[in-house]
């Protein structure tokens, strides 16, 4: 097991990131052995994501869904269903044509059978278990954790025809009457603390796709760039850099109060990061032209996975979020606009 907080362990884990890699790997590796959000090392837990982020977006995909899973587990005191060396997803998605109902076996206890299609199951045919949402017969929200290889269990090929993220392979998943257990109590997946410290993760892993394009330009950029070159380099130097204080001040606070709402600081990164995310991407297309993007099939890769899967921010609803939490007339606005 690897120590992440450190620049050597850091290193360690970019020489394993080469060639193509599966979550299995990771897995097999003890690289997902992460701290937990909130325990006064999520920076560190950050910066894993981001190196994977970097180097694929589709595996970092899968490889935060199994690490989101793990802390779940670990922060609403599930007993794990699972073998050591198991791979999990996280599987909450809520569109409304697509509903998995929750029964209780008979005589009670945490025994359930799951029914219904499940949407978006990222890597649904590479993992072995899931913590998926669902509802309870009141009509509750609930978890519940869910071996993916027993009668009952569908993967289909359906509901996923992506060009970007296409090898996050987020399909639908169909279960009848799937044996499961409950994961904590109703309510408990949005209501925890570490709903939206999770979700503050997730920049982290946006910033390690627009970090990875941005190596990318600056490796092609050529001995002797010329002044075109170079002010889309400082521009995308320009984006990045406060998208990277914001996500250490947001890891900072989020070990300082890991018991408070994190919504605010959680909006507040995941926005900032989205839009410089885009910068980066607009600014390396012009940098480079059409060259890496046809011929250099990680450059090429990487610009179509990351608009998709900045895809899950919820755009506008999120800023208007962000403005309801930061319009109180209370004084002078929110610190984090003050020096």
């Amino acid at each position: 097991m690897y120590d992440h907080s450190s620049d050597t362990d850091l290193r360690h884990l970019q020489l394993r990131l080469g060639g193509d890699l599966a979550l299995r790997h990771l897995v097999e590796a003890e690289l997902d052995v992460l701290p937990m959000p909130g325990g006064g090392r999520t920076l560190a837990r950050w910066r894993v994501l981001a190196e994977v982020a970097a180097h694929d977006l589709s595996l970092v995909k899968l490889f935060e869904g199994h690490a989101d899973a793990l802390a779940i587990q670990a922060e609403l005191g599930g007993a794990s269903i699972a073998p050591a060396g198991a791979r999990w997803a996280t599987w909450c998605a809520e569109p409304p044509d697509a509903r998995v109902m929750a029964e209780d076996e008979e005589g009670g206890g945490e025994d359930i059978r799951l029914s219904g299609t499940k949407a978006w199951c990222s890597g649904a045919a590479a993992v072995t278990h899931a913590v998926v949402s669902c509802w309870n017969r009141d009509g509750k929200p609930c978890l519940a954790m869910v071996e993916m290889d027993q009668p009952g269990v569908l993967v289909t090929g359906e509901g996923w025809h992506a060009v970007g993220m296409a090898a996050s392979a987020s399909v639908n998943v169909r279960f009848d009457r799937a044996r499961a257990r409950w994961l904590g109590q109703p309510g408990d997946y949005t209501q925890r603390p570490g709903f939206w410290q999770g979700g503050a993760g997730i920049a982290a892993c946006w910033f390690g796709g627009a970090w990875g394009i941005a190596r990318k330009v600056r490796g092609l950029m050529g001995r002797a760039p010329d002044a075109h070159r170079l002010a889309h380099l400082g521009a995308i130097d320009a984006a990045l850099t406060p998208a990277a204080a914001l996500l250490r001040e947001t890891a900072a606070w989020i070990d300082c109060h890991p018991r408070d709402d994190a919504s605010q600081v959680a909006l507040r990164a995941r926005l900032a990061v989205e839009q410089a995310a885009n910068e980066v991407m607009s600014h390396a297309g012009r940098a480079l032209g059409a060259g890496p993007l046809c011929r250099d099939p990680t450059f090429a890769r990487a610009m179509a996975d990351l608009p998709v899967f900045l895809r899950q921010s919820h755009a506008e609803r999120d800023l208007a979020a962000l403005g309801s939490l930061a319009a109180p007339d209370d004084g002078e606005g929110p610190d984090s606009w003050k020096l």
